[in-house]
């Protein structure tokens, strides 16, 4: 949706969140998309978010509104205890801190279940210890899972498994081993290193340390902010993302809203309905750090291929084609 007031976008960075969807031409610009009462609980669930992530309150409202109608238009939660889409903190150097809408692991499985193509999907984490075989030639997998939740909750992640069946029979799989998700992250994500290395800050080098290090809590406090990428945060969340988009964006069925929500995904939307893509690969994007002592490190910006580029109904419905 484009806020094209200039006053308002004026009084953008002025008004807390709460004053900012209630002020009229705002609250009249989401009504127009949403309606009046959908409209009501969208702005409380948007505030209630942004209430819950002191790092969200510091982006501007605008970018703020922007990736929650948009999440919105896919029908989705800003909820983050639901995990559908999340709206993250990014530090962007022409604009200040603004929000990026990042579609969550969740928000690919509403998505695909709700097209009605697909009788069942699945991903999981296979742990130590539970994996017998598995066969890529027949996309067969043999497990014995850990019978006590909490043993197996705590026990090493080795891999990571997904599949989806149609309701026409239809079915494919695939599996992955913990070290080539690893080495995706690391290949993909600039803010992610496997074996550690230095960044480059305000006030010289820092060390990073590896991912095993990190996972055994063997860093400095203080350096937290260098490992904000999802990929530390939420591996296994990130790892269920990069396998349901990699299963699929290649054999599956793909709704118009499955393929502007990927469109969109990790794109801070500006207000003509444009996208900024901060750090794009094929399947994540990681947030840049928030905090003043971080580094000014830029994320590469990529462009949206054309296969995803074709699907913007639901952008069209609330930027406009200005």
């Amino acid at each position: 949706m484009a806020v094209n007031n200039s006053l308002v976008a004026k009084q953008n960075q002025r008004l807390g969140i709460t004053a900012y969807l209630t002020n009229d031409a705002v609250k009249n610009q989401i009504n127009q998309v949403i309606g009046g009462k959908d409209g009501t609980k969208f702005i409380s669930a948007v505030v209630s978010a942004v209430n819950n992530n002191p790092a969200l309150q510091e982006c501007t409202n605008q970018s703020i509104l922007s990736a929650a109608l948009l999440g919105q238009s896919l029908n989705l939660s800003p909820s983050p205890q639901l995990g559908q889409y999340y709206m993250v903190p990014f530090n962007d150097k022409n604009k200040g801190k603004v929000a990026q809408f990042q579609l969550g692991y969740k928000g690919y499985i509403q998505l695909a279940i709700r097209s009605g193509q697909y009788k069942k999907l699945n991903v999981l984490a296979i742990k130590e210890g539970e994996l017998i075989r598995f066969d890529p030639l027949n996309e067969e997998i043999e497990v014995k899972l850990i019978d006590d939740e909490e043993a197996r909750e705590q026990a090493a992640t080795i891999g990571y498994y997904a599949m989806f069946e149609y309701t026409n029979g239809f079915k494919k799989a695939m599996y992955w081993s913990k070290k080539k998700m690893l080495a995706h992250a690391d290949k993909f994500s600039q803010a992610f290193s496997k074996d550690g290395g230095t960044i480059k800050t305000k006030n010289g080098e820092k060390k990073k340390v590896s991912f095993a290090d990190f996972e055994a809590g063997k860093y400095d406090s203080a350096d937290a902010w260098m490992y904000s990428s999802f990929w530390y945060k939420d591996f296994d969340g990130m790892a269920y993302k990069t396998m349901l988009r990699q299963l699929i964006s290649k054999w599956g069925i793909m709704s118009i809203d499955m393929v502007s929500a990927m469109d969109a995904d990790m794109a801070v939307i500006n207000e003509d309905g444009s996208k900024d893509y901060v750090e794009n690969d094929d399947s994540i994007i990681d947030m840049q750090p928030t905090k003043q002592e971080e580094p000014d490190v830029p994320g590469s910006q990529a462009e949206p291929t054309q296969e995803q580029e074709a699907p913007q109904d639901a952008q069209a419905a609330l930027f406009g084609n200005n």
